[in-house]
C-alpha cells in the first residue's frame, strides 16, 4: 500500500534523521528514567501531503500518554527488554517491535513497545475485527466507482460487481485491497467517517490508547497512529473471531470479475504464509512512504501461539518477514512463557496501574477493582504514606492492558 506521492530521497534522509533504517534502532540505548522515548507522543513528520487535514478540518490533537505505561513498567522502556534470565532477542532493524503469547497475552520481548508510529495496512486488522464481529459474511454487496477509485493497493473491485462480504473481507486481509476496505467500511456504518469513529471507539474499548485511525485501509491520514503494543493487542482479540483467523490464513481465493472483466485469483501477499513457515497462522503486511514497512504475524508450535509486530522497518538488508521469523523462533525457543508485561483486551485506566500477571497461571488481564492489587510502584507509595503519618488506607486504582 502506498501514499499519495513517493519521494525516495526525502524518505531516506528522513529515515536517517529518525534512526529508522536497519541497525539504527537495534543500537538505540535506553533513555534515562522519565525521559521520552523516540516517537513517544506521535509519529515523525510525514514525507508527503497525505496527512494534511481537509480545508476547514481541525488538526488532530495529540493523544494523551498514559502514565504508568499500559501493559506494565517495562513497556515504557525505550530499548530492548526481555524477561529476567531470558536470552537477548535477535537483532532486528525496526524502530519498534513486540513479541507476545497470543493466548495469555504475556509480552516476551519488546523494543519501544508504545512508540507511536503509522500502521500502514496493519490498520486493516481493526477493520477486519469489526467486519468479523458485525457483518453477515454471506450477504452480497455491489461494488462502486468510489471503491474502484481508492488509492494504493486494490484487489480489483469494480462498479456493478457482485461480491459476498466474505470474498471482500478475505481480499482485504490477504491482498491488502484498499477498495475492499472502503466497501466494507461503507457497509459497516453507512460511511467511511462513521466507521473510522467506530474503529477509534473500539480501540479505546480494548485499551489500545496509542491508536487513532484516520482511514479504514491504513492509508496515511491526519492523526493516524498506533503502536506495536496496540497492534499485537488488537490482533490477539481479532484472532478470537473465526472469520478473521480464517481470512489471514487463506493462501488464495477465486474473486468475481465485473463488467467485461473476467473472474481472477487473489493470492495472499504474506510470505511467512506462502513460504511455509512452520505453524504459521497468518498475519498482515503493510507499507506507505510515511509508515515505511510494517508487519504482523502469528504462529503455533507445541501448543503455544505467539504473535509478533514490527513497526517502521526496511526490507534491506533483511526482509521484514525474515526479521519476524527470527523473533518468532526466539519466542518458541524460550523454556517458559514468563513475560515482561501483558497485552490489553479491555478498558484501561489511564491514571493507574495497567496489568496484573498471575504467577500461578502466567495469565495476564485486568486487575479487578475489588482485588486490592497494587502496581509495581504501589507498595512504595503506601510506605511513603505510612512514614508520612497519613492515616487510613491508600487506595490505588488498577487498570489493565
Amino acid at each position: 500500500m502506498r501514499s499519495r506521492r513517493r519521494f525516495a530521497t526525502v524518505t531516506v534522509l528522513l529515515a536517517l534523521a529518525l534512526g529508522a533504517l536497519p541497525g539504527a534502532a537495534a543500537a538505540q540505548p535506553a533513555l534515562p528514567a522519565g525521559a521520552s522515548c523516540p516517537f513517544g507522543t506521535a509519529p515523525g513528520p510525514p514525507v508527503d501531503e497525505s496527512e494534511v487535514p481537509q480545508p476547514g478540518a481541525p488538526t488532530p490533537a495529540p493523544l494523551p500518554v498514559p502514565d504508568p505505561p499500559v501493559g506494565g513498567p517495562a513497556m515504557g522502556d525505550c530499548g530492548d527488554v526481555v524477561a529476567p534470565g531470558a536470552p537477548a532477542a535477535p537483532a532486528v532493524g525496526v524502530v519498534s517491535y513486540v513479541l507476545a503469547d497470543l493466548d495469555s497475552g504475556q509480552v516476551l520481548a519488546a523494543r519501544n513497545a508504545h512508540a507511536r508510529l503509522r500502521p500502514a495496512s496493519l490498520m486493516k486488522t481493526m477493520t477486519g475485527l469489526l467486519v468479523a464481529r458485525q457483518l453477515p459474511l454471506d450477504e452480497t454487496i455491489t461494488g462502486t466507482q468510489e471503491d474502484a477509485d481508492q488509492e494504493g493497493t486494490r484487489v480489483g473491485m469494480g462498479p456493478g460487481g457482485q461480491y459476498t462480504i466474505r470474498q471482500v473481507f478475505d481480499a482485504m486481509m490477504m491482498a491488502s485491497g484498499n477498495d475492499a476496505a472502503h466497501a466494507l467500511a461503507v457497509r459497516l456504518t453507512g460511511s467511511v467517517p462513521a466507521t473510522v469513529d467506530l474503529m477509534n471507539t473500539t480501540a479505546r474499548e480494548l485499551g489500545a490508547l496509542d491508536t487513532r485511525a484516520a482511514t479504514p485501509s491504513g492509508l496515511d491520514g491526519p492523526g493516524m497512529q498506533t503502536s506495536a503494543y496496540d497492534l499485537a493487542s488488537i490482533f490477539r482479540v481479532a484472532m478470537r473471531e473465526a472469520p478473521f483467523a480464517q481470512a489471514v490464513a487463506t493462501t488464495r481465493i477465486p474473486f468475481p470479475g465485473w463488467g467485461t472483466n473476467p473472474p481472477f485469483e487473489v493470492v495472499n501477499d504474506n510470505k511467512l504464509l506462502t513460504t511455509g513457515y512452520q505453524g504459521y497462522l497468518g498475519g498482515k503486511t503493510g507499507f506507505t512512504d510515511d509508515a515505511r514497512h510494517t508487519f504482523i504475524g502469528a504462529a503455533e508450535r507445541n501448543g503455544r501461539r505467539l504473535v509478533v509486530v514490527l513497526m517502521r522497518g526496511e526490507q534491506r538488508p533483511t526482509p521484514m518477514y525474515q526479521q519476524a521469523a527470527a523473533l518468532l523462533d526466539h519466542g518458541f525457543a524460550l523454556p517458559s512463557v514468563d513475560g515482561v508485561g501483558a497485552l490489553t483486551d479491555g478498558p484501561v485506566d489511564e491514571d493507574g496501574p495497567q496489568v496484573e500477571i498471575i504467577p500461578e497461571t502466567g495469565a495476564a488481564g485486568p486487575v479487578p477493582p475489588e482485588s486490592g492489587a497494587a502496581s509495581s510502584w504501589g507498595t512504595p507509595l503506601l510506605l511513603v504514606a505510612v512514614v508520612a503519618g497519613v492515616g487510613g488506607l491508600v487506595a490505588l486504582r488498577s487498570g489493565r492492558r
